[in-house]
């Protein structure tokens, strides 16, 4: 987590906040704030994965990409080539 804090209030559901004391009891964090952390940092994670995701399948139906990544291949299937054949030796 960062070192620097800025204290602000949040208005949650009665049952989240008490979901939430519950794992901070069962040890998952240690207090709410802690917990909120957590929870608000995997979502942000989350969230960006799925970006990261969207822009990969865009490019994967991009035709332009598509044909650089065909050239690619061919430049470089010599080398993959002779190191699948050295791999092999071993």
């Amino acid at each position: 987590m960062e070192k620097s804090l800025i204290r602000t209030t949040v208005t949650l559901p009665k049952s989240l906040l008490e979901e939430t004391d519950i794992r901070v009891k069962e040890g998952k964090a240690k207090n709410r704030n802690d917990f909120i952390a957590l929870a608000l940092q995997k979502a942000l994670e989350q969230l960006k994965r799925e970006e990261i995701d969207s822009l990969l399948v865009e490019m994967a139906q991009d035709p332009e990409y598509q044909a650089q990544v065909l050239q690619m291949e061919t430049e470089f299937a010599p080398g993959s080539w002779e190191a699948w054949e050295i791999g092999e030796q071993s």
